[in-house]
């Protein structure tokens, strides 16, 4: 029987969802008796009766849609069904070849958009991953493995360093204890963890008190009792909300979707006026049915959509060798149209590399140059380096290489560190002063120490400095330290230097010294008092340098970069400022203070502010949908558990592929395989390159089908009828075989070598284009008319011509003759796509622009394309399927010779309309930094 929330409260458990209860803000007993528990645990009985109640500690998810329903949802669209109509239609008129070609390019899309969607959509399961098979509980008073999925509310577990945490915990008793918590958070580095309450209305990051499942324990044991499961875990609240994300639809699948429309509706209403024009004018019924599919199957571009899948999997393989990798396809171009790109800061704008930046003595400030974990750089007075360091630096350095854990590794020419971040950047900072760690160390042995624990904030050391000399040294946060320094300390004085590195986003470290002459060994109480002040160590995880220069090229390409972490406000602010994100006239906004806004609220400080700290899942997930609905079109980026319902909502995912977490890659759409922002960047010029080659594409495409629909309707309403009494086939310029030769052989061809076009100039300083804005622009379709007009005109005039020139109708009557005046016409037709071809290497400006060679793939497919144009003149088995006939090199040339009149009219036409273009500049930034 499940258990109801009455049935829940009489027991004094939390129902699920309920978050009422603020178990980080109540003592450890208090919270086992709300549990209805105790330190040793609860009883085998009781356990098994409250998970029958609350069910396993796993993570549901709703059950996938069915593989028939994906079927069903890529068949269901209007240019499918005009295509099927037409297969089926040409298949019971006896035209089989026809209708099988046509419904071989339905199965190939459908086969395509099904693989695409049965792939997408798995990063809820991926939270299963986080929850470790097995822990260690206390039942009955013992302790004992049992698996995760059986822990229920009330357990009391233990947990050790490398162990995943396997449910919401309310810490009882804690050593040393750290917790990675950088997927639930963002927090650059281990949380520390402690046994005391916190306020109720503490941030995520700041819950000290709980340890969360799915996060990691790095150091220290717990013992701490199970307040979470499933569901009811800040893990489980995520996947909810990954489950209310909504996956949208790329800017290229809703406009192709458009165009679809807009092409079945123009099909229909031609096929339907041309049926009536072939009975009116005599045709059998099955010819004017006939008719009116040719017309179907010449105006539908059956090529297009394997044009854009291969031109956009092109994409992926370009921006794979510039290290990011499409998990979904219609991502390549959605990155093209990005407004805002949303990032986080550990690791993706930052190097995830602590780094001590500023030291501060009595005698004053000094600078620390170089960054990351590296000892090259040096130390800074006033600007000038100083070597060897004077005193006062030197004992400050002293002191955060003997008070301190951690280890320097250099590893092939490189250097490496094990131990806490923050402890190896104290290493990193004393090499850069000229200090060697590994000879300080031996010369200054440790003979005791107190390890750092979260209820003190500091850690004390022991070394011997010879046979009779004794030093105590302390680090750790100011305020605990100053507490533990004589009365002669200026506090004021310290306090205001924490606070002035503190505005510049420094995490600082104090440090401490004191005599201790004869001891061996500490006690507690050696470290409370008596200490000298040796000065602050401040660090920061700095800008990665090629972070910089991606965010000013953003800005340049009228994209909006925003910064949402859970970091600290400060450290983000500081971090922004020096990236050129962060505005002092906009400061940044917490979660907190984001949540207490409305709606309306938000929408106007997302258009201004740019910096967002301490956020949760939530919070992120509420500013991308903001973003939407302002139209942006928004690439969120991250590596988290938190991350991934955001990442799932955007436009376009980015997840990071070395830190980022199996969740987050799943609902993500692009994986960075370097963590680096300056890849967004280069994926975003990529994605704008593939999306202008999909226009050249549409351009040249287009075209070639309103010609040859064109073609056939200016044939069935003004060309004779062929044979005695009018009542025999219609004479057309081409075979319904022959228009699909040209549709699916010589366009497919030619378009493809599109896809490899370099990126035009300045296509990064240009402003995104509108989310809205169609595919089939003012432009694509003046061009279009244009060039089927001339393409007609060519087709038909030198059919007729070749007509003429054998006998009139005569001729027409002639078999050998009528398909060599076909011929003619299928041939000028390919030649106007072979030097359109040219034209829309760039639809802008002059192929020299582009380089005449620079696109070697337009010479393949030119070249593969005449040997196929060939092979349909002069092959017989080919002459027999589409019934052409062999051409004299004469008539070859009058094609060619007619097809080339594209080049000037379409030149002449691009030279007009650039000169009443004006030049493009990027769209204004909303907020200046």
């Amino acid at each position: 029987m499940r258990e109801t929330p009455r049935s829940r409260k009489q027991a004094g458990l939390r129902a699920p969802g309920d978050r009422s209860v603020s178990w980080h803000a109540l003592p450890p007993e208090a919270v086992l008796a709300q549990l209805t528990s105790t330190a040793s645990g609860l009883t085998e009985a009781a356990a098994r009766e409250r998970l029958a109640r609350h069910g396993p500690n796993v993570l549901e998810r709703e059950r996938p849609e069915s593989a028939w329903r994906l079927l069903w949802r890529q068949v269901n669209s209007p240019l499918i069904w005009v295509l099927i109509a037409s297969a089926g239609l040409a298949i019971l008129l006896g035209k089989v070849t026809d209708g099988l070609v046509v419904a071989a390019v339905v199965v190939l899309n459908t086969v395509i958009g099904f693989v695409q969607e049965y792939r997408a959509g798995r990063a809820i399961a991926a939270l299963n991953h986080m929850v470790p098979e097995s822990t260690l509980v206390l039942r009955d008073g013992h302790p004992v493995t049992r698996p995760a999925a059986e822990l229920v509310p009330g357990d009391v577990v233990q947990l050790a360093s490398g162990d995943r945490v396997p449910a919401d915990l309310r810490l009882l008793h804690s050593r040393n204890l750290q917790v990675e918590e950088a997927a639930l958070t963002g927090e650059s580095v281990p949380s520390s963890k402690h046994v005391a309450a916190v306020a109720g209305d503490a941030e995520l990051g700041d819950r000290a008190s709980l340890a969360f499942g799915g996060t990691l324990v790095t150091s220290g044991t717990t013992t701490a009792v199970v307040v979470a499961t499933g569901r009811d875990t800040e893990l489980g609240r995520i996947s909810h909300l990954m489950e209310q994300a909504a996956d949208l639809s790329t800017p290229l699948t809703r406009e192709l979707s458009r165009l679809g429309r807009v092409i079945t509706a123009g099909i229909v209403l031609m096929s339907g006026v041309l049926l009536g024009v072939g009975m009116l004018r005599g045709y059998p019924f099955s010819d004017a049915v006939l008719v009116a599919i040719t017309l179907a199957v010449a105006a539908i571009p059956e090529g297009l959509p394997a044009i854009v899948t291969i031109a956009l999997a092109i994409g992926v393989q370009r921006m794979a060798a510039r290290r990011a990798v499409i998990r979904k396809l219609p991502a390549v171009e959605t990155l093209g149209s990005t407004t805002v790109i949303c990032t986080d800061k550990t690791g993706t704008l930052t190097r995830n590399e602590m780094t001590v930046q500023a030291l501060w003595t009595w005698k004053g400030h000094y600078a620390l140059t170089g960054v990351g974990h590296t000892p090259r750089g040096q130390v800074l007075r006033h600007g000038r380096p100083l070597s060897p360091v004077p005193e006062d630096v030197y004992a400050l350095l002293l002191a955060g290489v003997l008070c301190n854990e951690a280890d320097l590794q250099p590893r092939e020419g490189r250097w490496g560190m094990t131990g806490d971040p923050t402890e190896g950047a104290l290493l990193f900072a004393a090499k850069k002063g000229g200090l060697g760690v590994t000879d300080l160390r031996e010369r200054h042995p440790r003979l005791d120490a107190i390890p750092f624990e979260s209820e003190h904030q500091f850690m004390a050391t022991l070394n011997a400095g010879g046979p009779e000399h004794r030093e105590l040294f302390l680090k750790g946060a100011p305020e605990a330290v100053l507490r533990r320094c004589g009365p002669q300390t200026d506090r004021d004085a310290v306090l205001e230097q924490v606070d002035r590195m503190a505005r510049q986003g420094l995490r600082v470290l104090a440090f401490a010294r004191k005599d201790a002459p004869h001891s061996e060994a500490l006690a507690p109480h050696d470290a409370e008092e008596g200490f000298t002040l040796l000065g602050l160590q401040g660090m920061i995880d700095p800008p990665r340098e090629e972070a910089v220069a991606s965010v000013e090229a953003c800005h340049a390409a009228g994209i909006h970069v925003k910064m949402m972490t859970g970091d600290h406000l400060g450290t983000a602010e500081a971090i922004g400022l020096q990236l050129g994100i962060h505005s002092p006239e906009h400061p940044g906004l917490t979660g907190a203070r984001l949540a207490a806004l409305s709606d309306a609220e938000l929408g106007r400080a997302v258009r201004d502010t740019n910096v967002f700290a301490r956020l949760a899942p939530e919070h992120k997930l509420r500013l991308v949908r903001a973003l939407q609905a302002q139209g942006d079109v928004v690439a969120m980026t991250g590596d988290g558990v938190n991350d991934a319902p955001a990442l799932k909502q955007a436009n376009i995912g980015v997840a990071m592929g070395i830190t980022g977490t199996a969740v987050s890659r799943e609902a993500a759409d692009l994986v960075l395989t370097d963590d680096n922002f300056a890849t967004i960047v280069a994926a975003v010029e990529e994605g704008r390159r593939v999306y202008d080659n999909l226009v050249k594409s549409l351009a040249f495409v287009l075209p070639t089908n309103l010609g040859l629909a064109l073609i056939l309707m200016l044939g069935v309403t003004f060309f004779p009828l062929q044979g005695a009494g009018g009542v025999h086939e219609p004479l057309l310029a081409m075979r319904p075989t022959q228009l699909l030769w040209i549709n699916l052989v010589a366009t497919v061809t030619l378009a493809l070598p599109l896809a490899f076009e370099a990126r035009e100039r300045h296509v990064m300083r240009r402003p995104p284009r509108a989310p809205d804005t169609p595919v089939l622009s003012h432009f694509v379709v003046m061009r279009t008319g244009l060039v089927a007009l001339l393409m007609a005109a060519g087709a038909i005039g030198l059919f007729l011509w070749e007509l003429q020139r054998q006998g009139g109708r005569a001729a027409a009557a002639n078999a050998l003759a009528l398909a060599e005046a076909r011929t003619m016409a299928v041939n000028t037709v390919v030649s106007f796509q072979i030097f359109y071809l040219w034209l829309c290497r760039t639809l802008t400006g002059s192929t020299r622009e582009v380089g005449f060679s620079s696109n070697r793939a337009v010479f393949v497919g030119i070249a593969l394309l005449v040997l196929l144009q060939a092979a349909f003149m002069y092959v017989p088995f080919l002459q027999r399927i589409f019934g052409s006939a062999p051409l004299s090199w004469g008539a070859i040339g009058r094609s060619v010779l007619v097809g080339a009149a594209v080049l000037p009219i379409v030149g002449l036409e691009k030279w007009l309309r650039s000169r009443r273009r004006p030049a493009p500049t990027p769209r204004s930034s909303r907020s200046t930094a």
